[in-house]
């Protein structure tokens, strides 16, 4: 029997949903039924049914195992939930009423502590500019003005007096040097500079530039070509000479390389004779030497094997991985009481925390209730109506009066200071009324003035003068409401 195989692995669920077509040539396996997940009676889930068979270990220890999760599980669900409460109370009847009340009180007095930083950083700023403003100033005054006045008032005139000054005595003598004396000096030097410089001109070219011209046509260029023709032949000569000369190097370079090549070959093949004979007495011997090699091997691993690898796999196989599977189930066999028992524990602490608030309920909420509906909110009622809306009536009366007497308090204080202003300054002095003038049913005509006499009323209606429209006054009207 051969220790090392492997068990043959079990088949995987297909992922092909029923009801589909396989293709040609693929193989699916069926997939196993599993029931799908429901709830019990009361909201308790139903364990899944597991692919594979149970086995009688798993059956044999689920009901000890749950029961005594549950009995262990109970009490620490209990206590939780009581913990869970509790915090929910502390959170909601204390913790959340102290933080407002602690904004409440704090808010107002962070809000007081920034006003009252920010008004000391304020004066502080405001300080701190009025002395930066009276630094410049003194600055300004120390070290910037004098310098200023000193540039502006005696710096700026004494230079521009230098300036002046300069110019009268340098510039303008120097101006007039330049014009008068210096201008004409260098047109005459120039001119007579030109002039030598023609005269020398003439005489080069008569003294060396036509002589020589007449050397080079006359003696140098028939000579140079005399020595050209010479150099000539000459390099003709010198040629046909070295190509002689090359050839026969170059024949006697031929035939010793022919003998050199010869020798290489004759060389190069008796040491790739012995070079032969050496690979294949390396090739024998190395063959021989991987076949050792390689039989000790075999015998070694052969032995290693059944010393270490048979007994190692025997040992996972028949003592390991049925132990691993017996751990394995126990494990989820605990875990999954766990949960059971947290859940079952969780509705019998619901119902035992039900219990207990009914029962504080009636022992505590109820009489408080009855006697808060019954006897202090009568006794509250009577209290308001008998006590505090006449006390607070009187205190609203008190109020009223309080103020009407501050009222003339305040002005018989005013009439007093008028008194006294009117007694030390005088009466102010009232404004003079408007006289109206009476209202007419017609206007009186205008007095008009002549040229040369007295006045006139009215326009001439003897010299044909144009009536014009009566001057409006304020007691005339337009308006048919008005009309006298």
């Amino acid at each position: 029997m051969d220790l090392e195989k492997s068990p043959s692995p079990a088949p995987r669920e297909s992922s092909v949903p029923r009801g589909t077509a396989v293709p040609h040539g693929t193989s699916a396996q069926p997939e196993l039924p599993v029931a799908p997940s429901a709830s019990g009676a009361h909201g308790v889930p139903v364990r899944r049914q597991d692919a594979a068979p149970e086995g009688c270990l798993a059956v044999a220890i689920r009901i000890p195992v749950r029961i005594v999760v549950l009995v262990l599980v109970v009490p620490v669900r209990m206590v939780w939930d009581a913990l869970v409460v509790g915090g929910r109370l502390l959170k909601d009847a204390l913790f959340r009423p102290l933080g407002r009340a602690f904004m409440w009180v704090f808010a107002p007095v962070g809000r007081a502590l920034v006003w009252l930083v920010e008004g000391i950083a304020t004066v502080v700023a405001w300080v701190l500019t009025g002395l930066g403003y009276a630094l410049t100033w003194l600055g300004k005054l120390a070290f910037v003005w004098p310098w200023v006045g000193l540039w502006r008032y005696v710096a700026l005139p004494l230079g521009r007096a230098l300036a002046w000054l300069g110019k009268v005595l340098l510039v303008v003598p120097a101006i007039w040097l330049y014009e008068r004396v210096l201008t004409p000096v260098g047109h005459g030097v120039v001119w007579a500079l030109r002039g030598i410089g023609a005269g020398c001109a003439w005489l080069w070219r008569v003294s060396v530039v036509t002589p020589a011209r007449w050397l080079y046509r006359a003696l140098l260029a028939p000579t140079g070509r005399g020595f050209a023709w010479a150099a000539l032949g000459l390099w003709a000569a010198i040629t046909w000479v070295g190509r002689g000369v090359w050839a026969g190097v170059t024949w006697a370079a031929l035939g010793l390389w022919a003998g050199v090549v010869w020798v290489a070959r004759g060389l190069w093949a008796g040491i790739t004779w012995i070079g032969a004979g050496l690979w294949a007495a390396m090739t024998w011997i190395g063959r021989g030497i991987w076949a050792g090699v390689t039989w000790t091997a075999m015998v070694v691993g052969t032995l290693l094997r059944w010393i270490f690898v048979v007994p190692a796999v025997a040992l996972w196989r028949w003592v390991l991985a049925p132990v691993g599977r017996g751990i394995a189930v126990v494990a989820r066999e605990i875990g999954e009481a766990l949960g059971h028992a947290w859940r079952v524990a969780g509705y019998i602490s619901l119902a035992v925390g039900r219990f207990l608030g009914r029962l504080f309920r009636w022992i505590f909420v109820e009489p408080v209730r009855w006697a808060y509906k019954s006897v202090l909110t009568p006794v509250g009622h009577l209290v308001r109506d008998a006590v505090w809306r006449p006390a607070a009536e009187a205190a609203r009366s008190v109020g009223r009066t309080t103020r009407q007497a501050l009222a003339s308090a305040r002005q018989t204080a005013r009439e007093t200071r008028a008194d006294i202003r009117r007694m030390l300054f005088g009466a102010p002095r009232e404004p003079e009324p408007v006289a109206l003038a009476k209202p007419r049913s017609e206007p009186e005509p205008v007095r008009l003035a002549k040229p040369g006499g007295g006045p006139r009323s009215g326009p001439d209606r003897s010299r044909g003068e144009p009536v014009g429209a009566e001057a409006r006054t304020l007691g005339s009207s337009t308006t048919a409401l008005t009309k006298d």
